[in-house]
This record gives C-alpha cells, sequence and structure tokens, in this order.
C-alpha cells in the first residue's frame, strides 16, 4: 500500500538565475501540498542569485552552491540528496500551478503500478504571454521528431533515480535521452494527468543551439537511449524534411488566415 501522503522532493536548479527564482521558490513554498522537500543547487551564480536563496532558506530544504559540469550534472546533484519518493525538477525560470504537487501525489495514489507521472504545461513566451501546450500522445512523433513529454511536468518514483541518472555529456538532450530511455525499457510506468500545472518559458539553451549541433546531439541521444542506427537515420531524415518546409507551411498557413 503506497503511503498517503508520501514525501515529495523538488529540486530546483540555478545558475545567474535570480530574475525569476523568487517566483519558482514561491511557486514550490506555496503548494497546496505541503508535505514537500526543497533542494536548491546553484552553480556558483555570480548575480545575487545567493541572496534570493538565502532570504528564503528557511523554507529550503537544503542547498549547495558549487561549481558544476553543467544543467545535468546540478540535477544529478540534486537527485542524490534527495529523500522522497517522488521526485520533481524545476528549474529556475519556470514555476508550478499552486496545485501541481496534489495533482501528481493523488494521481500516484490512484495507480499503484506506475512509477512516472506527467502532465500539461502552459509555455510562456518572450512576450509574457501563456499558451497550454498538450501532452502529444504520439509516438512516431516521440522517435522521430521531438520530446512529446513536458519535462517540467514530470515526477518519478526514487526507484527510477536510483537505476538511472542524466547524461553530463549532452548539453541539451539528456532529457530526452533519460525520458526515451525510460520509455523504450518501462512503457507501462508512465501515467499522464490531463492537468496543465506547471509554467515553462521558452528560449532556453535548446533555442539558442543551432539546427546542426540539435540535430547531431539529437541523433547521438537516441542510439544511447536504444534505438538502432536506421531509426537514428530517419530522425535526421525527418527532422531535415520538416525543417526546411517549416518556413513553407509557416508561410501557407498565414496566407490562409488572412483569406479568412
Amino acid at each position: 500500500m503506497k503511503n498517503p501522503n508520501p514525501l515529495v522532493s523538488i529540486i530546483t536548479v540555478v545558475y545567474n538565475g535570480s530574475k525569476y527564482l523568487q517566483q519558482t521558490i514561491n511557486s514550490v513554498t506555496n503548494q497546496t501540498y505541503r508535505n514537500i522537500e526543497y533542494i536548491i543547487i546553484d552553480g556558483c551564480s555570480t548575480d545575487n542569485t545567493l541572496e534570493i536563496i538565502k532570504k528564503n532558506e528557511s523554507q529550503i530544504s537544503n542547498w549547495i552552491s558549487e561549481p558544476d559540469n553543467g544543467l545535468y550534472d546540478a540535477m544529478n546533484k540534486g537527485i542524490n540528496l534527495a529523500k522522497g519518493e517522488l521526485i520533481g525538477i524545476i528549474n529556475s525560470d519556470d514555476w508550478y500551478e499552486l496545485n501541481a504537487v496534489k495533482y501528481v501525489v493523488d494521481a500516484y495514489k490512484e495507480n499503484k503500478d506506475k512509477l512516472i507521472f506527467h502532465g500539461d504545461r502552459y509555455n510562456i513566451t518572450i512576450n509574457g504571454d501563456r499558451e497550454l501546450y498538450k501532452y502529444k500522445p504520439s509516438k512516431f512523433r516521440f522517435l522521430y521528431f521531438s520530446m512529446t513529454y513536458n519535462h517540467p511536468s514530470m515526477f518519478f518514483h526514487k526507484k527510477i533515480y536510483e537505476e538511472h541518472k542524466y547524461n553530463v555529456n549532452f548539453r541539451v538532450f539528456s532529457d530526452y535521452e533519460f525520458v526515451l530511455r525510460l520509455f523504450l525499457l518501462k512503457p507501462e510506468s508512465f501515467h499522464y494527468i490531463p492537468n496543465p500545472y506547471v509554467n515553462y518559458r521558452l528560449g532556453g539553451i535548446s533555442s539558442n543551439q543551432s539546427f546542426i549541433s540539435n540535430i547531431k546531439e539529437g541523433f547521438r541521444a537516441r542510439l544511447n537511449a536504444g534505438l538502432n542506427l536506421f531509426q537514428g537515420v530517419t530522425y535526421i531524415t525527418f527532422r531535415s524534411v520538416f525543417h526546411f518546409l517549416k518556413p513553407v507551411i509557416s508561410r501557407a498557413k498565414l496566407s490562409k488566415k488572412q483569406l479568412n
């Protein structure tokens, strides 16, 4: 029987993230579900990130500030410190809706055989607009186009992280490789929660990487996760075709909208 009030660990990774960090912290500490352990991993920020952390220290279970080997190394550090039955990761420019953890814990208690929980999100544009981004349950899209799971919404049972960690050799595709590996190994462990409970700011490091770099890293991530060479080449083919057709499709949609 699952614990009726399980401890949930939430990890925030930050480096020079003072602009939005307080909003992230507030979204965790104000959750309607209260049995939460909150961990912050700072990569030796040079702005006033540490001042914000110290100001909120009474509501933070554990925090460290030290050099790391990038985003995913910092995530692994937080996971190693976590004591919760469920573990979620929210980065310093994103934030949860107030019932986020409650949604996850309720789903966890109602689905005894599930270990991986995920939901929908709101994308926050550069202009501050909020757009609903729903999980797309297409295996083809997940394998050959992009990450269909909303990683900021994902909570994993501690058993998952005892067996798997994020690959620090990837710059932006480690979360994709991690989730794909689990999807190939344990597809029955996933559970979708049909609610948007996390807010995700667009314009992160993945959007600043070139198309060629994304393709190369995406190819390696797929092979590392367990896809074969043919599937990897299929990914390159579909992504390349879509990349070059995307401007044409966008113009066609704009023309149709103007005609209407």
